[in-house]
């Protein structure tokens, strides 16, 4: 056996390998301490020869899956050992029957039911980049070609969220992007991968002499990261590869680019500190329904008619709230036929499964009904389902083979009902009779032995047994043979008992026998049926999110939007979907803004105003506003018109990542650069406070000429909201054409200043930040300095910023005014009459005086900053 064992580990040395031993998976030496440390159990020790010893640790069987998941989660690969039949007398053969990985989770009880299970390929060369990702646990394959950029694979990163990544050894950009996502990474030997060999093991997979009707004609990264994902499957997991079946080629150009840095600042997602987007959306009823509602919130679309087939069908379902809530009231709790549907392809479904998918499929029936009797609402995506197939016949099949309430595993006995073979139920007769057998032969022992509590147990070791309390011993004839002494009783084994164990033993072994023969027999008639009841999956998914987001949109006065080809962007008393519901939860009101944007006359507006004013939650809503709607949402508005958007660039909120050596300011910097480099004339850019994390007149300046590119660079002209403290920057209207002031509302008494959260025409000289430090609860008197200070500052004169069509140097703020006398008595000194001593004395001297002015100078923009 520790030569087996060994055999074993050295083929997969990467994994953890649980080795199968009669009801435990063990593991031995260096994988024993890890397994020990990381699950919690206690580290033993068994004898491998003589003297010798090796570290051991072991967890049941039946409850593997827990200690698994904890393995996953720490990052290790677990490869299962499973005994198969008998190679020889005394030693069970086995074999690693699969690996199971991050990416390659197929068990029910490790899988999030709301999320997908990526496993991601990527591969980048010098002329494309290409990703593929395949989720085993539903059967989704797709790929796509990227340009080969580093931000656009961190961006894929982000918006795929995989478990696991692979990448090839002789890719270093692939493998710095992956590195950087904190997701496990395995490295895949680059020589297997050239176009050919992908091509050539894609068409094996496939069973296909061309890879044209999947997309990949002109695609060969592509089809490498295809070929990566078929490989690494049939290595780890090779019952998982029937669910490859079929791989989507997607169009890049089809979806709205987010990328990691939107996603994180638009709050998309579920975080710890608050509310997110999704958490606002998801009213789904069913895990498939829930998935798809990310992935579409995630990769929102860029063609026009494909959202108005979305729109229509939500909008169908807006206006029949009886109808909606029947078909909410149907889909809540369904299983997640998705994920079965994959498992009965891998042969993987449990009897318990087949039940609920059976259950699920009686309910699917209900859904059709409701939609056959009201077909209007099925417009738009939702066409297709007036005539949902709810398979009926496969629910029929299952119900009459299985016992209502069937074991969980499929290896034990007890899965099918009585008639549903002839064979098994003379079986079950045989075994129900040595039952019979044995009630009586108990009850002619204790008339015989005349010991009332004699009683018949049964155990893994001895099998059946007579069982005597031991004050009865001296009663016990002389034809039992003792086999076992306890602390009050005898156990004993007698001729007649063991003819009767053997008897029954027989008919439950062919009884198993036979049950497993049967239930391959059933896995195999519902397999036909896997095509239908994956795209019954399908539709499911997209009625549930389609409901969940009408639900959504009556429930919050949401109006659908109008999505066009222009460059229009216009809302009409647009809300914050998040912000909104937070303050409704503490029972205030939003107050709703306006916007207008378009590239032809009010391309770049510009937001000044007071901290804590409500400028970012604006610039954030219109971001959202246009989420919602190409994914095919209604949206928080009165009116909406929505000229598609093909990309959405942010740059808000301030961070480090010191972890890479990169401050805050960095961080901004390198976000700004992406969005300079990789906007087009149709995308949305939000920034937010640019510059801020440097010196005032660097900051402005950066800010500045950020602004003036967007407006001015051909190859840009993008819509971009741009708010700042930055109040000399308002001036930007005068020599920008496409620029418009935007400031928020403010009204001072008396009483105080009151955020009035409206966004108006115009721009703010104060951004009230000493106002909102008192809010913060700064002390009083540094307040009353801070206010002293500020005056003061506000006193002095600034120069003012010249237009851009100047020259470049006549455009960069001086420090010192030509009013300065460090200035005047430079102007009027007389070099040529001056002696060396006497020049340097004064040198000195101006020296002196001018690191003063710089002093104070930076002092003022500390303070300012």
């Amino acid at each position: 056996m520790r030569r087996q064992y060994l055999e074993l580990k050295r083929a997969h040395p990467e994994a953890i390998l649980l080795f199968r031993l009669g009801d435990f998976y063990e593991a031995f030496d260096e994988d024993a301490r890890v397994v020990a440390e990381v699950c919690g159990i206690v580290l033993t020790s068994r004898p491998v020869s003589k003297g010798e010893r090796v570290p051991m640790a072991g967890v049941p069987y039946h409850a593997a899956e827990s200690y698994i998941a904890k393995l996953l989660r720490a990052g290790y690969k677990v490869a299962i050992a499973e005994q198969v039949e008998p190679a020889s007398a005394g030693l069970m053969d086995r074999r690693v029957t699969r690996v199971i990985t991050p990416g390659t989770i197929a068990e029910e009880s490790l899988l999030d039911p709301s999320r997908p299970n990526h496993l991601l390929a990527l591969t980048c060369s010098a002329e494309r980049g290409a990703l593929a990702y395949a989720d085993i646990s539903t059967g989704r394959f797709a790929a796509e070609e990227q340009p080969a950029e580093f931000s656009v694979l961190v961006a894929a990163l982000a918006r795929l969220r995989p478990a696991e990544v692979l990448v090839l050894d002789s890719d270093p950009t692939s493998k710095r992007a992956a590195e950087g996502a904190a997701v496990p990474v395995t490295l895949l030997e680059g020589w297997r991968f050239s176009p050919e060999r992908a091509q050539e093991l894609l068409l094996r997979h496939f069973g296909v002499a061309s890879l044209s009707s999947f997309g990949l004609d002109g695609r060969p990264e592509a089809a490498v990261a295809a070929a990566m994902i078929v490989h690494y499957v049939e290595r780890t997991c090779p019952a998982a590869l029937s669910t490859l079946d079929s791989l989507r080629v997607e169009e890049e150009r089809r979806f709205l680019y987010l990328d990691e840095a939107a996603q994180r600042a638009l709050d998309l997602l579920p975080h710890p500190s608050g509310l997110s987007l999704l958490d606002i959306l998801d009213c789904t009823q069913t895990p498939m329904g829930a998935r798809l509602l990310r992935e579409r919130l995630l990769r929102p679309l860029t063609v026009a008619e494909l959202v108005e087939e979305r729109l229509d069908a939500v909008e169908a379902l807006h206006q029949q709230d009886t109808l909606r809530s029947q078909l909410l009231d149907a889909l809540r709790g369904m299983t997640d036929l998705e994920r079965l549907a994959a498992r009965l392809r891998q042969r993987t479904i449990a009897p318990r499964q087949l039940v609920a998918l059976a259950a699920a499929l009686r309910r699917v029936q209900r859904i059709a009904e409701i939609l056959c009797a009201r077909s209007e609402v099925c417009v738009g995506e939702l066409r297709e389902l007036r005539a949902l197939d709810p398979c009926l016949a496969v629910a029929e099949l299952i119900d009459s083979a299985l016992v209502e309430e069937p074991p969980a595993d499929a290896r034990q006995a007890g899965i099918f009902r009585r008639g549903y073979s002839q064979q098994l139920d003379e079986l079950l007769d045989l075994v129900e009779g040595g039952h019979q057998l044995l009630a009586e032969l108990e009850r002619q022992e204790r008339e015989r032995t005349g010991i009332r509590s004699l009683r018949l147990g049964h155990n893994s070791v001895f099998g059946y047994y007579i069982e005597v309390p031991r004050s009865q011993a001296e009663r016990v004839p002389a034809d039992y043979i003792a086999r076992q002494t306890l602390a009050n009783a005898e156990r004993y084994q007698y001729k007649p008992l063991k003819e009767l164990e053997a008897h029954i033993y027989g008919a439950q072994e062919r009884r198993v026998a036979l049950e497993q023969e049967l239930w391959q027999q059933l896995l195999s008639q519902l397999e036909p049926w896997l095509p239908r009841l994956q795209r019954l999956a399908g539709e499911l998914a997209v009625l549930d999110v389609d409901c969940a987001l009408a639900e959504v949109a009556k429930r919050q006065r949401y109006c659908r939007p109008t999505i066009e080809s222009s460059s229009i962007i216009e809302i009409k008393r647009g809300r914050h979907p998040v912000v909104e519901v937070s303050l409704a939860r503490q029972g205030r009101s939003f107050v709703p803004n306006d916007t207008r944007m378009n590239c032809e006359e009010e391309q770049i507006l510009v937001i000044t105003g007071p901290n804590m004013a409500g400028k970012s939650t604006y610039l954030r809503q219109v971001a959202l506003i246009v989420i919602m709607a190409q994914m095919g949402s209604f949206v928080p508005a009165d009116e909406a018109r929505i000229g598609i958007v093909d990309r959405i660039f942010t740059r808000i909120g301030a961070r480090d990542e010191l972890s890479s050596g990169q401050s805050t300011f960095m961080v901004e910097m390198i976000e700004t650069a992406t969005i300079l480099r990789q906007a087009t004339p149709r995308s949305l850019v939000v920034l937010d406070e640019i510059g801020r994390g440097t010196s005032t007149f660097d900051g402005m300046a950066i800010a500045r000429a950020v602004v003036e590119h967007l407006h001015n660079s051909p190859a840009l002209g993008c819509r971009a909201l741009f708010a700042t403290h930055y109040h000399e920057l308002a001036d930007l209207e005068q020599y920008l054409p496409r620029a418009r002031n935007y400031t928020v509302a403010v009204a001072e008494n008396e009483q105080g200043i009151f955020f009035l959260y409206q966004i108006v025409r115009g721009s703010s000289d104060r951004s009230y930040g000493v106002h909102v430090a008192q809010l913060a609860g700064i002390p009083a008197v540094v307040v009353a300095r801070a206010r002293e200070i500020l005056a003061h500052l506000e006193a002095q004169q600034r120069m003012p910023v010249s237009a851009p069509s100047q020259p470049v140097l006549a455009r960069q703020l001086g420090l010192f005014s030509p009013q300065d006398p460090l200035i005047q008595e430079l102007a009027q000194l007389d070099v040529e009459g001056m002696t060396p001593l006497a020049a340097l004395n004064r040198l000195d001297e101006l020296a002196r005086r001018a690191r003063q002015v710089l002093g104070a100078a930076r002092s003022r923009q500390n303070l300012k900053r």
